[in-house]
């Protein structure tokens, strides 16, 4: 199948329908089948199990429970170090750059507004302006936890409504603004280095987006914003390298950080692997 297809299949295919029936499959408990597509996922993928907390496929009661497995205690050991941020996810750098005059980079060719990516709020927005910013795309073989790259109160919740579109390197360099026009939940922390929006980012037969605080953020879909805002008092309080959400069935997650507070490794490029707990940048000390 040729590129081209591949992408004109996706705008006519009805990609909620689809995997919201997806995510129905993968959250089926027990049977042959659920364990006939755990196993025949973990070597179409070559996942490393002895990482896994339960190594055992059959310990798994669905798809999700596999997806969403656990790691051993010391498989991700977190850069300690307080001026170092912690790499939040296991995946691969899609971009990482300076936030220039409010648009993020996407692929080559191609950006997008961070206005429009935390949900159009220009006074949410602001303080991201000419920041840094970084995309992570987590592929199927990946664990599946997001974890927090610094210590972090939780100030404000948006789920955003929008497509539903792969964001595997493909597609991100094919369909325009793709991070700003699919589902999204978009966490905005308040932490040393000032404001962070963690945008955890939606995209076909991605079944569920959760939070550690929430629960199931999406499924079901919405037609309309909706947000939540944290008093200070009650706010979650999540220390870096702590779990912080996760994704039934892989996607994307982008990172705003504020102008001149973090300085994102020399050595992340796109297409570098991320390993979560490892150096992601340093704190800049004023």
């Amino acid at each position: 199948m040729t590129d081209h297809l591949k992408i004109l299949l996706q705008y006519l295919l009805p990609k909620h329908l689809f995997s919201r029936l997806v995510g129905r499959l993968a959250a089926k408990e027990g049977g042959r089948l659920s364990q006939w597509l755990i196993k025949r996922f973990i070597r179409q993928y070559k996942v490393n199990m002895s990482e896994a907390l339960h190594e055992d496929p059959a310990h798994y009661q669905s798809f999700n429970d596999f997806f969403t497995r656990a790691l051993k205690a010391d498989a991700r050991p977190v850069v300690e170090d307080e001026h170092l941020l912690a790499m939040p996810v296991d995946g691969a750098i899609s971009q990482l750059a300076p936030i220039m005059q409010g648009r993020i980079i996407q692929a080559k060719g191609h950006d997008y507004s961070a206005r429009t990516l935390l949900g159009g709020d220009k006074a949410l927005a602001e303080p991201f302006m000419d920041g840094d910013f970084a995309t992570i795309y987590l592929a199927p073989k990946d664990y599946h936890r997001i974890h927090m790259p610094i210590d972090g109160i939780l100030k404000t919740m948006i789920y955003v409504p929008g497509e539903l579109f792969s964001v595997n390197p493909l597609t991100a360099s094919r369909v325009p603004e793709l991070f700003a026009r699919n589902e999204r939940v978009v966490c905005l922390f308040d932490t040393a280095a000032g404001p962070m929006a963690m945008v955890l980012v939606g995209a076909t037969i991605v079944a569920s987006i959760e939070t550690v605080w929430s629960g199931t953020v999406t499924p079901p879909a919405g037609k309309r914003i909706q947000r939540w805002d944290y008093d200070a008092a009650i706010a979650p309080r999540l220390a870096k390298g702590a779990e912080m959400g996760r994704f039934k069935l892989g996607s994307t997650v982008v990172c705003l950080f504020a102008p001149s507070k973090v300085t994102l490794s020399e050595q992340l490029l796109p297409g570098t692997p991320t390993r979560m707990g490892t150096e992601f940048g340093r704190i800049n000390q004023h």
